[in-house]
């Protein structure tokens, strides 16, 4: 993450935060890095929704939330943010309240629009990580390339049907791969909630995750996970890791040195 000057907990904060601050790996330091962190949310659904939830209550200092659409009544089985009566409103506006009303700590910044070009480029540039909760292809790709461009640790998620998957791309390292060294193709048509359908916990897993790989990288916490790739099955309640070795070929990252 960039350096940023890490500020002062008052009492009430340190009560709020009190049940991370007490594991030995965590501390009062780290609760520090995230009140002076800032992190950008590509969607608002089913991912976007326990991710941010779970980086508000946790104490990130400011969450940028990006999302062009509206609450749809089908979005509510899985989209835990929204409530029946934010039908019909901006999905950011939406989550801004549900986030402020969860922790004041927090600062919300909206982009009601879908990011792309140089709105897009400094919208990554200015964040500490990034996390991909969006559900196609072209904003996905899009996103991996402005994360590489400026070397912003990008979190990846990704579920339909019963299916998960997980991946931590960190331009900072030199063998870390990115998302276009998973998928290559841009023309690939992705596998859509409703076209196929999907498990509302399924999404929560995913996003839950994505939240706890964004404050591990925010606090400094455990081992790097860039080069893997988590596979959750919750028809039958698996989880897989594969390894996710960086291609030298690859369009968006190749250019980047090997280590």
């Amino acid at each position: 993450m960039t350096e940023h000057e890490l500020p002062d907990l008052d009492d009430t904060q340190l009560l709020r935060y009190s049940r991370q601050i007490m594991l030995p790996e965590f501390g009062f330091e780290a609760q520090q890095r995230l009140l002076g962190s800032r992190v950008l949310i590509v969607g608002m659904g089913g991912l976007g929704s326990p991710a941010a939830l779970y980086l508000a209550a946790a104490g990130v200092g400011r969450l940028v939330l990006a999302d062009p659409d509206q609450v749809e009544l089908s979005n509510l089985q899985r989209q835990i943010l929204h409530g029946t009566s934010d039908a019909g409103r901006a999905k950011v506006a939406s989550a801004r309240d549900r986030l402020t009303a969860l922790n004041p700590d927090v600062r919300v910044d909206l982009l009601p629009c879908a990011l792309e070009g140089e709105a897009l480029q400094q919208a990554v540039q200015s964040a500490d990580v990034v996390l991909d909760c969006s559900d196609n292809f072209p904003t996905r790709f899009a996103v991996n390339a402005a994360c590489m461009a400026s070397a912003t640790p990008l979190v990846s998620g990704a579920a339909v049907r019963f299916e998960g998957q997980l991946a931590v791309f960190d331009p900072r390292l030199p063998e870390s791969p990115c998302y276009r060294c998973l998928y290559r193709d841009e023309g690939e048509t992705p596998q859509t909630c409703a076209e196929n359908g999907i498990l509302s916990p399924v999404v929560g897993v995913i996003g839950s995750l994505q939240a706890l790989e964004a404050i591990r990288l925010l606090a400094g916490l455990g081992t790097a996970t860039a080069g893997r790739l988590l596979v959750f099955d919750g028809l039958h309640q698996e989880f897989r890791t594969l390894r996710l070795p960086r291609d030298p070929d690859c369009p968006a990252c190749g250019h980047r040195p090997a280590a």
